[in-house]
């Protein structure tokens, strides 16, 4: 079964929707924990989320975890959680940055 059938994704313009929101919590991670500047959290993010089409097996599988993970280990590498205990949850401030960008997205 492809991802276009897959009830995950009732349609592009939500996958594309939620890519978008994927791609801004990667991004605020590396500005806000990372020091990036915004140009290059961004082009990173794009990197770390690109489009995938409907057709690719492993559609969206990077969604498995949220981009919290995946700037984390991008930041500090593999096991990141031990050697920083206070970065295995998402912080505050990520967690109403995800809020406030999902209900903007999402109308």
């Amino acid at each position: 079964m492809n991802q276009a059938e897959d009830a995950t994704w009732p349609s592009e313009e939500e996958y594309c929707r939620y890519l978008e929101v994927e791609r801004h919590l990667y991004a605020f991670v590396l500005r806000e924990h990372g020091g990036l500047p915004e140009a290059e959290a961004q082009k990173q993010a794009l990197e770390r989320y690109p489009y995938e089409s409907a057709d690719d097996e492993f559609r969206a599988l990077i969604f498995h975890d949220e981009a919290w993970h995946w700037a984390m280990l991008h930041l500090y590498g593999e096991r990141y959680w031990d050697a920083r205990p206070a970065l295995e949850t998402p912080s505050q401030a990520y967690r109403n940055e995800s809020y406030r960008n999902r209900l903007a997205r999402n109308g």
